[in-house]
């Protein structure tokens, strides 16, 4: 399997075209197709789905171009914030963005890093252009289209925790990305939803143990100094 973020020489739509093709046309060659279509596309990746909150609210209150400027704002603060932990941004539409990075560790620094730059623009702008977000994450084998593109059981997963259960700045994990997260450095907690019909596990991220660690020795300086 090649590198997990090494797009430079990454097929795109026009193979994965050909070969699907290839494939509904010839049902007695389907496993040789697709294993062509997981060598060629293939990655072993960690998935961020980001979701802004507030849409309708929004547009409603404000109309549609003040939450478009917000969009922007969102995607100029995410995307540092992506590249600076080793990811990349694969694509964004509307209000929503996804990220795959080598490792969930990564993952989660990333989408950390994204909040907090949240964080920082909301205190500075109006409370009407405070922006908040949902993230997902997921872990897994994912078909990655060009440098444009991805699907995947995780990606699938990643996007529903994002997009429709998280609440708001809430970051939520799958099993698979979960399994690889240590914990002596987070802590999450076990959560269930049920959706047409459908339980999905997933966990919560609560706290980050070197974060508490930092905050206990601030105030036994701030003892000693008294």
């Amino acid at each position: 399997m090649k590198s997990a973020l090494d797009l430079s020489t990454q097929p795109g739509r026009d193979l994965l075209h050909k070969l699907l093709s290839e494939r509904n046309q010839n049902p007695d060659r389907i496993e040789e197709i697709d294993r062509k279509l997981k060598k060629a596309f293939e990655r072993r990746v960690a998935i961020v789905a980001l979701d802004m909150c507030g849409f309708s609210r929004l547009t409603k209150d404000y109309g549609i171009i003040h939450y478009l400027a917000m969009i922007q704002q969102m995607e100029a603060a995410a995307r540092p914030a992506v590249r600076q932990n080793g990811g990349i941004v694969i694509k964004q539409e509307a209000d929503n963005l996804w990220a795959i990075f080598d490792t969930p560790t990564r993952a989660l620094e990333g989408s950390l890093d994204i909040l907090r730059a949240f964080e920082a623009i909301n205190s500075v702008v109006p409370v009407e252009r405070d922006i908040f977000g949902t993230i997902g994450i997921g872990y897994g084998d994912t078909l990655i289209i060009g440098s444009d593109d991805l699907f995947g059981s995780e990606m699938n997963l990643g996007s529903k925790l994002g997009e429709d259960l998280g609440g708001r700045n809430e970051i939520l994990i799958t099993p698979a990305a979960y399994e690889l997260l240590s914990s002596d450095r987070y802590i999450c907690e076990p959560a269930r939803f049920s959706i047409s019909g459908i339980d999905i596990d997933c966990y919560k991220f609560k706290e980050k143990l070197y974060t508490r660690k930092r905050n206990r020795q601030e105030r036994n300086r701030q003892e000693r100094n008294r």
